[in-house]
Order: structure tokens, then sequence, then C-alpha cells
């Protein structure tokens, strides 16, 4: 072919975007995407891309191989779950599943790897081979450390792996990357404060008051931060939920609090601070005003690394597409988090992402809110943001930039 990937694919864009929007309308939870599984895999088939269903429970792996000679590898990953929240979007496609909706555009991401298999099993003259990697449950129940348990590498090698996420802060036709940490660690608290309760009318003097512990460890947790941290590091804890007594017995001081919250971080050793501290200040804290509290600290992901000769060629693949001027290879660290994180701990790779752009009604809400619905413009670059990536690592012998 003489034209680039990009009006290749233009040609699909109904397709592509009837797929998008038929997984958009039909969301699915992390270990719950059936309907979603099912539907990649029947593609992949139809397309003549040998398929692997069932990898971490419901992950699937596509494979192509290349026609000419190579025993390179690599991986392309794309996340298939959606998220509890109710849609407000308003879009004649919009979630079926009454409180679950696609707030974090996966439907997109797999929608764009779809049209990278449909293009690849066409334009196979590549050497070397692609795994496909759609995996399930990305937000926070455990799909990447799933797929690798059940030996996601092992069974399909991989020498490099490469993510891709959509970010509606960027306009469309950019990308933005940067080496190193790029998404943060994500960690959740609990800590339960326990005294004697106590009437805190007549007699609070008699009580162990609890109230009083969780105020000063609220107010103490901000210390960690500023004064525990060293100022060249980055962190966040934030108290998400304070609950104890009841509000209609005001008079009745409880004997029971939990105070729960999250902490992002990107070294390891700021996160064992974390972790060391919170649990320091709130024994301590509860021991000087006659309570005791019960820490639970629970590590979610690790920061997301970006390994520097991956992340190069991730920005080369975007800037042969949109030019090096479009393409933000020192983008500022995410105190958001992501499980390829798990997989860019296990093999080389590189997370990129895409600018989201407006969509048809000229607005782009943010990720994971009610109203958030990906921008069906930009799945050709997506795609051919991925043919790019192949191009780069195993010498696609197609144009894939602009003729």
């Amino acid at each position: 072919m003489t034209q680039d990937v990009i009006a290749a694919v233009q040609a699909w864009q109904p397709e592509l975007a009837a797929i998008r929007q038929d997984i958009h309308a039909h969301p699915e939870m992390g270990m719950e995407e059936h309907r979603t599984a099912a539907l990649v895999a029947a593609r992949l088939r139809d397309w003549g891309v040998e398929v692997a269903e069932g990898v971490g429970r419901l992950g699937v792996v596509g494979t192509i191989r290349g026609t000419r000679p190579g025993q390179r590898v690599i991986g392309l990953r794309a996340d298939m779950d959606a998220l509890q929240i109710p849609e407000a979007t308003g879009v004649p496609y919009a979630s079926t599943n009454p409180g679950v909706m696609h707030a974090c555009g996966h439907d997109g991401h797999t929608t764009m790897l779809l049209g990278a298999a449909k293009y690849l099993a066409e334009n196979r003259d590549f050497a070397g081979t692609v795994h496909l990697i759609f995996q399930p449950a990305e937000e926070g129940r455990g799909g990447a450390r799933a797929m690798l348990a059940d030996g996601l590498f092992e069974r399909f090698p991989c020498d490099a792996v490469y993510g891709l996420h959509n970010k509606p802060t960027l306009a469309a036709g950019q990308f933005a990357t940067r080496k190193g940490p790029a998404l943060a660690a994500t960690d959740s608290f609990a800590v339960t404060f326990r005294g004697t309760g106590g009437h805190g009318g007549s007699t609070p003097h008699l009580a162990t008051d609890i109230t009083i512990v969780q105020a000063h460890f609220v107010l103490a947790l901000q210390t960690i931060v500023g004064r525990n941290v060293p100022a060249v590091e980055a962190a966040v804890l934030s108290v998400g939920s304070i609950q104890g007594g009841s509000p209609v017995s005001p008079n009745v001081m409880p004997a029971e609090l939990v105070v729960t919250g999250t902490s992002r971080s990107y070294a390891p050793k700021v996160r064992d601070l974390l972790e060391r501290r919170i649990g320091e200040l709130a024994t301590g804290l509860a021991a000087a005003h006659g309570c005791t509290a019960e820490v639970a600290y629970r590590r979610g992901v690790p920061a997301l690394v970006n390994h520097a000769e991956q992340t190069d060629l991730a920005v080369a693949a975007a800037a042969r597409l949109v030019g090096e001027a479009a393409v933000d290879a020192q983008f500022p660290p995410v105190t958001g988090g992501e499980d390829f994180a798990l997989m860019l701990e296990a093999r080389p790779g590189a997370f990129m992402f895409i600018g989201g752009g407006k969509g048809p009604d000229g607005t782009s809400p943010n990720l994971h809110t009610p109203h958030f619905d990906f921008n069906d413009a930009i799945i050709p670059m997506g795609v051919a943001y991925w043919v790019s990536v192949v191009d780069q690592e195993l010498g696609l012998q197609r144009p894939v930039g602009g003729s």
C-alpha cells in the first residue's frame, strides 16, 4: 500500500467506532468481562489472529507472527474493564448496565488494539511476533497480577511490552510519556481507634475520647509529607472517610472510630516510610490519650516505571505520526496508578498517553466522571501508534507516518 496507516484505518472508522460504542453500552466490572472478552476473541478470530482465552481468568491474548525472519517478540496491552459509576453522558449508546460505565476509556483502549490487530493481520511483513494482550480488571481488581500469575510471559514470551492510555487533558494528536517513574504506587490505609466511649454531656471526663485522637491523627498525617518525606521526593496522603458514632446520638462518645485514606508515592523508600509513619502516628497518638489503634496498610500496585530504551522507542513511534513537537517526552509524573506497572516490573517497556481531545459536543470531561465518553475520532491515531511501535521494534515494511 502507498498511503499511511492513519488513512487506511480511517476507512474502518465506522466499524471500529461501532465496536467501541457496543463495548461502551455493555460495560463490565473487573473480572466480570465475559461479554467483552468474548467479543474481543471473536473479532480476532474473524481477522485470522491466533487466540488464547481465559488467561488470568478473563484475559485474551492474540498472536500475530510476521512473515519475515526474526526472533524478537513484543506485547501490546489494552484494558477492558469499566467502573462503578452511574453514567450521565446521555449518548445513544450509554450504559445498559445500571451503575456501571466506561468512565476511563478502556472501551477505546480495547478498540484501538483491535484495530491494530486487524491491520497487522493484513500486513504481516515484519520480523518477529506481536502478542496483543487484552487485560481484565485494571481498576483495582488485580487483572495484571492474575495474568502474570497465570504465566502470561512464560506462555507468551515478550522481549518488551507497551501500554497506551487516553488522556482528555491532552489535545487530539498529542502524545506524552516520560522515562522512569510515570505513575504512582497506589496504597490505602485503615486505622481503627478504640476507646471506652462515654456520655459526652454528663461524664466526658470518665471516657477515653477517640474523636480527639482521630482529629490529631488526621492533622498529623500531613506532617509526614511535610517533614518526613525528603523535599526532592513526592508523596500524597489523603483521608477518604471518617466513620464513628451516630448522628442521632450526638451525646454519645463513640467507642470505635475508623479513618481510611490513600497514599501515593514513586520511590520504594518513600512508600516504606509512609507505611511506617502512619502506623507510628496512629499508635503513638492513641497511647497518649489512653486509647488503642489497629493499623491496616494495603499495598496496591507499585509505581509505574518506564524503561529508558523502550520509552525512546515509544517516543519515536509517536513522533513519526505527529512530529516531535507534538510528543512530550518529559511529561510530569501522574499520581494516579496503573497495574501495567506490574508488567513493567516483569519485562522492559513503556506506557504512553494519547491525547483524548474534545468529543463531538466540544467538551472533554475528565476520566472517572459520569460525563466522560471516549472520543472515537482518535481511534485511527491510536491504531497507527500501535502499528508504529511494531514498525520501530520489528521493522514493519509499511509507511506509518505521513507520505
